[in-house]
């Protein structure tokens, strides 16, 4: 086998071993030796297991010396709690020539396959975390147990890829091409799902399963079952399978439904490759899935994705600008102004997380009560499902309590008021607050566009006020906005990062300005396109404008999903603080008199169409503007805004304008982030002068 060198600039492979050892079967009711290879990169158990090419060798290397062993079978594991994570990506972005692509696909397919094609009985015995190639070295296997508490799937559409070294050849012959759309595209592009040990199991993708207390042995006695003729596994040839048209619809579906109506690479190559291993051979499917990994991982999505999953997983790690962790005070008790749908499911989330009383408030009884009596019932259908033991819903129901009497906060550590957008009102309750609580109790908003300098505003103590922006709804979206005022101090904000770690969240620190990241950025956006259809472009037309980059959502869908009202109060806050480029539409604020709440109603015949109410509604101009002028006009605005919020500081760096917008906004994860995106479409250059990023992020390496 070729060595493979890696361009310069690469990062330094983390070597995986592979360590072989006999195994006797006697003792299992088999004749002969299993011999047992053993994934291990080290003594780091928190790494886990990779294949980049010099691990490929050494397990090359390791099923060599297993097979001159003479074996009744030959088994592969992991160390401790971790089988495979998959190949090593953290070269791919770096490679500049399409023959080193090449080259990784097809080491890949020849040390795997080996041990289909060895002429012996071969296990995998997956006994943790196996993701991507970690996966697919054990489908190359004859048989596969698995770990009871380990994940396990196929990730790569996710990223940008193909399941590239057998999945997509091996996986749907295995289990039919209905699970394996779910498996490869479906779970996949669910934000990268990943499948529990019953699910894998249920659906084929192994074979047995085992408590990781005796998993091992357990293993191990279920490979001598299949040796000794005891246990039979019976594999079905699914080539003749009649749902091989329907599935792979199904998964061209999904996949145009994930990227709003747009063509991507990755999915759509994925299943062109599950659709060839109905009638290719073995190796003409692993022929052509090293091309295919080659084409996309010689692409600008695979790059940027590359990019975006990075920089996700860092910022996870490490908030930018965070003060010194040691710093934050100690929360036992959390109070939550207003009982409304935000401010109920920001108590849900604090005490899910916090495991600490939670007490609500509203300016009466009734509604206080009917915000408690909305997180209980979560927790019970959290029980239901399954997700939560009755015994933990009923120790935190008992935690949350709701009053029409604030004075119930004293003793809190930490408020947040969820109550109506009005700057007046909040100045109002903070002043009423500080009255009744600690000077070190934080006081923290979740406004979505308000000074939270102008709150603090004639306090004792403004350098405990902070601003805690959630996005809707406050469970599922990821991005935390911690927003610090002139005044707001290192404690405050150490806290406050504390506890968004808790809550699981993935945060930025920016400075306190008008509309923070995420809303001042896609305000501005979503102005450009109802500009545009007041100026007399077809609704229709400046809607899709962007469809062809693959949002998942539509502006007017995104729109629907807010609220015009939301939507108008941002904008209007922002005209006034930011000027007049934030322009207030007269369609909008149509819709909102009217009381008209979406743009896009369902047909009796349950197809989507454009609301009559709607377009009734509409301010008819006469200077309409093609999909490609709105693409470039949104664009632009985007670009400049961006600008301008790192002139001014609102953020530190370029990566947490795209981490924002990726985390916050729904941005697509195969272009990289806005940034990276503006930059590649020359965007960044014709309206700012230069680029964001250096050439080659989230982008080929210029030659």
């Amino acid at each position: 086998m070729t060595t493979i060198v890696l361009p310069e600039g690469a990062p330094e492979e983390v070597i995986t071993d592979a360590l072989v050892r006999d195994v006797d079967l006697s003792a299992f009711g088999a004749s002969g030796s299993l011999a047992l290879i053993t994934l291990d990169n080290g003594h780091d158990h928190t790494r886990p297991n990779t294949f980049g090419p010099q691990s490929l060798m050494a397990l090359d290397a390791a099923i060599t010396e297993a097979i001159s062993r003479k074996p009744s079978a030959i088994a592969i594991t992991g160390k401790p709690f971790i089988f495979a994570a998959g190949a090593d990506l953290s070269a791919l972005s770096f490679l500049s020539d399409r023959s080193q692509a090449v080259a990784i696909g097809k080491l890949g397919h020849d040390v795997f396959r080996r041990l289909d094609e060895c002429g012996i009985p071969t296990f995998a015995f997956i006994n943790g975390l196996a993701l991507g190639g970690g996966l697919e070295v054990g489908l190359h296997c004859k048989y596969r147990t698995l770990s009871a508490t380990a994940f396990t799937g196929l990730p790569e559409v996710f990223l940008g890829l193909v399941p590239g070294w057998g999945g997509a050849t091996i996986l749907p012959m295995l289990i039919g091409p209905e699970k394996a759309v779910q498996v490869i595209i479906a779970n996949a592009l669910n934000n990268n799902t990943m499948m529990k040990a019953k699910d894998a199991l249920a659906l084929g993708v192994v074979d047995s399963v085992f408590e990781p207390a005796d998993f091992l042995e357990k293993s191990i006695a279920f490979a001598a079952s299949v040796l000794n003729g005891s246990k039979k596994i019976e594999r079905i040839d699914h080539s003749k399978d009649p749902a091989w048209d329907s599935a792979l619809a199904t998964g061209r579906a999904i996949a145009l439904k994930k990227f709003g109506g747009a063509e991507i690479a990755s999915p759509t190559k994925a299943l062109e490759l599950m659709a060839a291993s109905r009638t290719s051979t073995r190796g003409a499917g692993f022929d052509a899935e090293d091309q295919t990994l080659a084409d996309l991982t010689m692409s600008d999505p695979l790059r940027a994705s590359l990019y975006a999953f990075n920089l996700i997983q860092k910022k996870r790690k490490k908030v930018e600008g965070a003060p010194k962790a040691a710093l934050a005070r100690k929360v036992g008790k959390v109070g939550v102004v207003g009982a409304g749908l935000m401010a109920s499911q920001l108590a849900l989330l604090l005490v899910r997380n916090l495991k600490c009383p939670v007490v609500m408030t509203d300016i009466d009884q009734e509604r206080a009560d009917k915000g408690v009596a909305w997180v209980k019932n979560e927790l019970a259908k959290l029980v239901e499902k399954k997700r939560m033991s009755a015994e933990s819903a009923g120790r935190l129901s008992l935690l949350v309590s709701g009053s029409a009497d604030q004075n119930v906060f004293a003793g809190c550590d930490f408020i947040i008021e969820a109550i109506f957008e009005e700057l007046s009102l909040k100045q109002e309750l903070f002043k009423k607050l500080e009255k009744i609580v600690s000077p070190e109790c934080i006081l923290a908003t979740n406004t979505s566009s308000l000074s939270v300098e102008r709150m603090s505003e004639g306090l004792e103590h403004p350098e405990r006020v902070v601003g805690f922006h959630f996005f809707n709804p406050v469970a599922v979206m990821p991005l935390l906005e911690i927003a610090r005022t002139s005044k707001t101090d290192d404690a405050t904000t150490a806290t406050a990062v504390n506890i968004g770690k808790d809550l699981k969240k993935t945060m930025i620190i920016c400075k306190d300005a008008p509309g923070f990241v995420v809303n001042r950025l896609l305000t501005r956006f979503m102005g450009e396109i109802t500009d545009a259809v007041d100026e007399g472009t077809s609704p229709e037309v400046a809607d899709n404008a962007m469809r062809a980059i693959g949002f998942p959502m539509s502006p007017f869908e995104l729109l629907g999903l807010v609220g015009p009202g939301v939507g108008l109060h941002v904008a209007k806050t922002l005209h006034e603080n930011l000027g007049p480029r934030y322009r207030i539409s007269p369609t909008m604020e149509a819709m909102v008199k009217e009381g008209v709440k979406t743009f896009y109603i369902k047909s009796e015949d349950g197809s989507v169409i454009a609301n009559p109410a709607a377009v009734a509604l509409i301010h008819k101009g006469d200077k309409p503007s093609t999909a490609e002028q709105v693409r470039i006009r949104a664009l632009n605005a985007l670009a400049e805004e961006a600008r301008m919020m790192l002139d001014e500081g609102v953020v530190s760096t370029p990566a947490e304008i795209d981490l924002c917008m990726l985390m916050g906004a729904g941005w697509p994860m195969h272009l990289g982030g806005i940034l990276p995106y503006l930059d590649r479409e020359g965007i960044s250059d014709s309206v700012c002068g230069s680029r964001f990023h250096p050439a080659g992020v989230a982008s080929l390496p210029s030659k």
